[in-house]
């Protein structure tokens, strides 16, 4: 009898069993999202503990700026809390203006200086980051020599001042131009391409140069200025200086050149001392240009010009005039990069 009237029993309610499923399912999707939940929850908790736990007075940290006023400029470090470095740790590098250096979307490495400024912010310094960071950077510019812009912001009496990944770097006046610079008065505010000669953390000491860039500029534009210059010119130049192999003339324009001992004269000489004193003007031949570099002769100069006066009736200047080709007026006509 039982039999039956449980199979009665499930016969009068079949109609409930898709219910019946439908409310299993929903039970069981309403637990798997309990624990779902539950576990978001936990990790959420952990990730936050954890994130506390890592962050320590002397950390650095890096963040994007998101806000920047006359005070202080905000970062999104990521974290349970936002960043803020007051102004006045941001940089002590004179002249600064915040708002015009500082941007939202920035990428800022700073130090934590407290876990919590009072109001739920990490307080940061980028100053004590830099300090830190800084050198470690000035170190890879030096290896590298790369050309970097700086702004002169102060001069000494030996030189000027100018600022590095924010620190305060000397540039004496002995490298500030190819030749000694006595008023360094001029190149306050000016812009200048320098780079990094020597780094010394422990001493605070960063020394600048802008000679070696300029020595390099300079020398490119000597090799521009040789390479329109033809084997057969004749010109005049000044004895520079003397070599026991021979000597070099100044041309002018920046432009110099070797005269061999063998091409200063039709006698043999043992030192060009014998014939040439630095100073001395004297008529020379380009005999030949390679890599950069000039090879002139006086002799084959003054030969030329004793067969001239052979072979024709040279007319006289007047007062004033030049009789030979100079470097300016070969020059005049040309333009360099």
């Amino acid at each position: 009898m039982r039999y039956f009237e449980f199979v009665h029993s499930l016969s009068l309610h079949a109609w409930d069993i898709p219910a019946l499923v439908a409310l299993v399912i929903l039970v069981i999707m309403i637990i798997i999202h309990h624990n779902n939940q539950k576990k978001r929850d936990d990790d959420f908790e952990k990730e936050l503990e954890e994130s506390m736990k890592k962050i320590e007075e002397g950390d650095i940290l890096t963040g994007t700026v998101i806000s920047v006023d006359e005070k202080e400029v905000i970062l999104d470090l990521k974290y349970y809390a936002e960043g803020v470095i007051p102004v006045e740790d941001y940089s002590r590098e004179p002249g600064f203006n915040i708002k015009e250096e500082v941007h939202e979307g920035d990428e800022v490495s700073a130090t934590v200086v407290r876990k919590d400024d009072g109001h739920g912010n990490i307080l940061l310094s980028r100053v004590e980051a830099s300090d830190i960071l800084a050198w470690d950077k000035l170190e890879e510019l030096k290896t590298s020599g790369e050309v970097l812009d700086v702004v002169v912001k102060g001069i000494t009496n030996a030189g000027v001042i100018a600022y590095v990944e924010g620190v305060r770097g000397f540039i004496p006046a002995s490298k500030l131009a190819l030749n000694y610079v006595e008023d360094a008065n001029e190149y306050l505010n000016r812009h200048i391409q320098v780079q990094v000669i020597d780094v010394n953390k422990e001493e605070k000491k960063l020394i600048l140069s802008a000679k070696e860039i300029l020595k390099e500029k300079a020398e490119e534009e000597r090799k521009n200025k040789i390479s329109n210059i033809q084997p057969g010119f004749v010109t005049e130049g000044i004895v520079e200086s003397l070599q026991p192999y021979g000597a070099f003339v100044d041309l002018g324009n920046g432009v110099s050149g070797l005269v061999h001992i063998s091409q200063i004269c039709e006698k043999r000489i043992r030192k060009p001392s014998e014939v040439l004193a630095v100073g001395d003007k004297v008529k020379v031949k380009v005999t030949a240009v390679k890599d950069g570099k000039l090879s002139l002769s006086i002799k084959e100069a003054t030969d030329m010009m004793a067969k001239e006066v052979e072979e024709e009736e040279i007319e006289i200047p007047q007062s004033g005039e030049e009789a030979t080709t100079s470097l300016g007026s070969l020059f005049a006509n040309i333009k360099l990069n």
